[in-house]
């Protein structure tokens, strides 16, 4: 089978009466600022786990402790994208110093960025990089940019990258940017290294698919020894992850998409785990998506079965929707009122997702991108 590159835009329908799922004000709590996590767990694997384990129990364990919760046979799928250096620092021609974030590259040394302030750049203004006199090259690593277009989804300016090759491209992003940090980590300093998980392979990312930072090498080498498979996929993580949800009717709320690749590799491991009655387990809504994804595309073109995939999903999961790959997952404790917080209620209940959320705050969980984790294994009609 041959991957299918293509753009994914599904929709899940929504129920036709108005129930408190379909509703903003549904997903929203309150959560002690305290409990918001600056730094991850360390060693990574000693953050807290809670196992939901039925529909009507859970249990407060620790992330090391992930092997007994599975069963020899269950397929692991993790999300290999890797974050990139995507906040530059530099100037334009009249020495302003300039901001910007790299969102997705478009074509080569063409990237949609974020830039600030945004307003006074027009089409043709140029950037350079490091924040250095213009048309002083000296420095070893420099980068110039022009912006080409204005792109109206996003307010953000599409740059062309003038004077390099794309080796010597990600070369200076490695020396000159910097990894971009949700908003609320403050306390992390010069360790934002720690915001990459330890299996990150593809660089793409500007955001960390952080249920996976959860793991360390010898996890992932006692899951194996257990019988416990591993897959991968990349969905690279866009800043539209952070994008509040701003209508009350959820259902009218237009996802960000995001770049997924399924390979052969692992829709080969999940037919197999299938047939042999094991669970796939994603880590992370990364995977979720990604997985659930490539579904939905398999059948818009009338395939039974789960095939490859290489393109952009904008898939909305909440709660009512049809599950087709995923029989359980790892996730972290997300912002209120986000589409993650919808998408985990879609597999456990929102009602019982809140629940759990209460009793975590009440035994001082961490939440976030460096908090705790949850395991969810709960039936689907749950």
């Amino acid at each position: 089978m041959g991957e299918t590159t293509q753009f994914l835009k599904v929709r899940v329908f929504p129920m036709t009466d108005m129930s408190d799922d379909r509703l903003l004000s549904s997903y929203d709590y309150q959560l002690p600022p305290e409990l918001i996590a600056q730094t991850p767990a360390n060693p990574r694997d000693s953050s807290r786990l809670l196992v939901v384990n039925s529909p009507t129990n859970q249990v407060h364990s620790v992330f090391r402790e992930l092997p007994q919760w599975l069963l020899p046979g269950d397929l692991l799928v993790l999300n290999d994208t890797r974050v990139i250096r995507a906040r530059l620092y530099g100037h334009k021609s009249t020495g302003a110093p300039v901001e910007i974030l790299l969102l997705e590259e478009k074509a080569p040394l063409c990237w949609l960025a974020l830039v600030k302030p945004g307003k006074r750049f027009k089409v043709g203004s140029e950037i350079w990089f490091p924040d250095s006199p213009q048309g002083n090259t000296k420095s070893p690593v420099y980068l110039k940019a022009k912006v080409i277009d204005v792109d109206a989804a996003t307010g953000g300016r599409l740059l062309q990258f003038e004077g390099s090759s794309p080796d010597l491209f990600w070369q200076a992003i490695e020396h000159l940017g910097k990894i971009p940090l949700p908003p609320y980590i403050t306390g992390l300093g010069d360790q934002s290294d720690l915001y990459q998980t330890v299996y990150a392979q593809k660089p793409g990312a500007v955001a960390a698919p952080t249920a996976g930072l959860h793991f360390t090498p010898e996890l992932l080498q006692r899951l194996s020894d257990r019988g416990i498979a591993q897959a991968y996929v990349t969905l690279h993580v866009g800043v539209g992850t952070f994008r509040p949800v701003e209508v009350e009717n959820i259902t009218q709320h237009t996802m960000h998409s995001e770049w997924v690749e399924v390979p052969q590799t692992t829709v080969e491991a999940i037919a197999q785990t299938k047939k042999k009655g094991g669970r796939v387990i994603a880590v992370g809504t990364t995977v979720v998506r990604s997985l659930e994804g490539a579904a939905q595309m398999a059948q818009a073109q009338g395939q039974q079965e789960l095939v490859p995939f290489q393109g952009k999903t904008d898939l909305f999961i909440y709660p009512g929707y049809s599950w087709q790959v995923v029989d359980g997952m790892i996730t972290n404790f997300h912002l209120p009122r986000s589409s993650l917080l919808m998408l985990v209620s879609a597999l456990v209940g929102r009602e019982r997702l809140m629940d759990l959320y209460q009793e975590a705050i009440e035994k001082r969980y961490r939440f976030y991108s460096f908090g705790d984790g949850m395991l969810i294994l709960v039936s689907r009609s749950a």
